[in-house]
């Protein structure tokens, strides 16, 4: 089983896919996309690429814990993507895991455009490794 992290973006989002035993979670890539039809096929082209069995996607609650616009339409993305997929879709706390991958793109000395290009899927890497970590205290 596989499972599927995205980091959504309003025309950037990053992928990052588990292994087989949902212990490690590896960057899949970033797409372009700036419609959400757009966004839903390229998902749902991974989805069937990796043989995903489940999707976790980054909710970006306010640091206070409440819920935005952005949280609200990440949510309804989510509806959207469980009915074309048929799968579970969870929504998983992502705050500050854009800071974080910027963090750790300064460390590695990671700068302009290939840094541009990397953060989301290392963001999407980070909410779906925190997920799993999750899941294995449980």
């Amino acid at each position: 089983m596989r499972i599927l992290g995205i980091d959504l973006g309003d025309v950037r989002t990053g992928l990052a896919l588990s292994d087989e035993s949902c212990f490690l979670a590896s960057g899949l890539g970033t797409f372009t996309a700036y419609t959400e039809e757009k966004a839903l096929e390229q998902i749902l082209a991974a989805v069937h690429t990796h043989n995903v069995a489940e999707i976790v996607m980054g909710n970006p609650v306010n640091m206070n814990g409440t819920r935005g616009e952005r949280s609200q339409k990440v949510e309804a993305f989510a509806d959207k993507l469980r009915t074309a997929s048929g799968l579970p879709v969870t929504l998983f706390d992502e705050r500050c895991t854009t800071m974080q991958a910027h963090t750790i793109l300064s460390f590695t000395d990671t700068r302009g455009k290939k840094r541009k290009n990397t953060v989301d899927t290392l963001s999407a890497e980070i909410i779906l490794q925190n997920y799993l970590d999750q899941r294995k205290r449980i």
